[in-house]
């Protein structure tokens, strides 16, 4: 079964510097029928104005996944890491017994625009983790690169989490395919452009919610750029 969400369905913040775009109850927004999906609990699409971001705050018992569309991050955390996080980067934060972080925009006229995903891990208590690498756009063009993972396969950034994320470019003929465990859920976020999942139709925003399928199909795309989940039920 797949379920189809429109980009606009989604809770939408609007702080001044910070535009947020929620796909699951989060901060202010809270939707009894959107607490997440298997265990994805955030997918937060943010826009930072320039010189601005997230201050000093902090996490615990969580996977979290940083993912760059335009613009750059710069991240400072409790356990050493000062980084930059350019497009093409995947960064995973392992929140384990408690870190504590800052984001920020220090470009001084261009948005950040970023997503930000929480996955909830199948092991709590453990010491913060941090790990960031670059994916190539030609290492994700008319294919589902995997990104992230609980094995590191494939080069990917390793969570403690049963899940496995995807990224994709695909345009005009290209099509990428996906085994799927029925018993599993899936979780496709189109990012920009045009893209049939399924046979469905997604526009940049939209997302398709998947239980019961054993097979992914992304096709006919218009200069899209998709995120694809992997999840316990």
């Amino acid at each position: 079964m797949l379920t189809l969400r429109k980009s606009n369905d989604r809770g939408y913040a609007d702080h001044g510097w910070l535009k947020s775009h929620h796909s699951f109850s989060f901060a202010g927004y809270h939707d009894p029928k959107h607490m997440g999906w298997g265990n994805l609990r955030v997918i937060n699409e943010d826009r930072i104005a320039p010189g601005t971001g997230f201050g000093t705050h902090g996490h615990r018992d969580m996977e979290i996944i940083s993912y760059v569309i335009s613009g750059e991050l710069a991240h400072k955390d409790s356990m050493g890491n000062v980084k930059g996080i350019p497009p093409g980067d995947v960064q995973r934060m392992s929140a384990g017994t408690g870190v504590q972080h800052s984001e920020f925009n220090h470009a001084p006229d261009a948005t950040t625009h970023i997503f930000q995903i929480w996955i909830e891990p199948n092991v709590t208590g453990i010491s913060p983790g941090y790990e960031q690498k670059t994916f190539a756009a030609a290492e994700k063009q008319g294919v589902l690169r995997l990104v992230a993972s609980p094995d590191g396969a494939q080069g990917s950034v390793l969570i403690h989490a049963d899940a496995r994320m995807y990224s994709g470019l695909l345009d005009g003929a290209q099509t990428a395919q996906l085994a799927l465990e029925p018993s599993r859920k899936s979780y496709v976020h189109l990012v920009r452009g045009e893209l049939e999942v399924n046979g469905v139709r997604l526009t940049t925003g939209d997302a398709a919610l998947l239980e019961g399928e054993s097979l992914l199909t992304l096709a006919r795309g218009q200069d899209a750029e998709v995120l694809v989940f992997d999840l316990q039920a």
